[in-house]
């Protein structure tokens, strides 16, 4: 079965889980942030991620690919020499971005709880 088929097939069954694993992924969580501020380049984007952590050229490239057919980032290619392509949030990647960030902000306000609540488990365990 081709990869595409495939993906229209999982696709179908459960949509919804296809877009949370986007929106959550790793480099998901932090293109949407990031482009809350403002537009990017590939290359800026590329560097405003990798301060908080490394990115490779092609988990980049696919995530960003992932976000634009899903909608939620915009691509605009100027066609001048050399190629210059910025990318953006669209209605939709902002709303997302919104909700991400909030998940975010819980997680760093919540993050002492958590680690209590991973010592108090590794306590119990033999």
């Amino acid at each position: 079965m081709a990869v595409s088929t495939r993906k229209s097939a999982v696709e179908a069954l459960c949509p919804y889980r296809l877009v949370l694993e986007h929106v959550t992924s790793r480099w998901g969580v932090l293109i949407l942030i990031t482009l809350e501020e403002r537009s990017y380049r590939f290359s800026e984007l590329r560097r405003a991620i990798g301060v908080i952590s490394p990115v490779s050229e092609k988990s980049l490239t696919q995530t960003l690919q992932t976000l634009e057919r899903d909608g939620m980032v915009h691509r605009d290619a100027k066609p001048v020499i050399p190629p210059r392509v910025d990318y953006s949030l669209t209605d939709l990647g902002r709303e997302a971005a919104a909700q991400v960030r909030a998940l975010s902000t819980w997680t760093k306000r919540r993050m002492g709880d958590v680690q209590e609540a991973r010592e108090a488990y590794d306590e119990a365990r033999p």
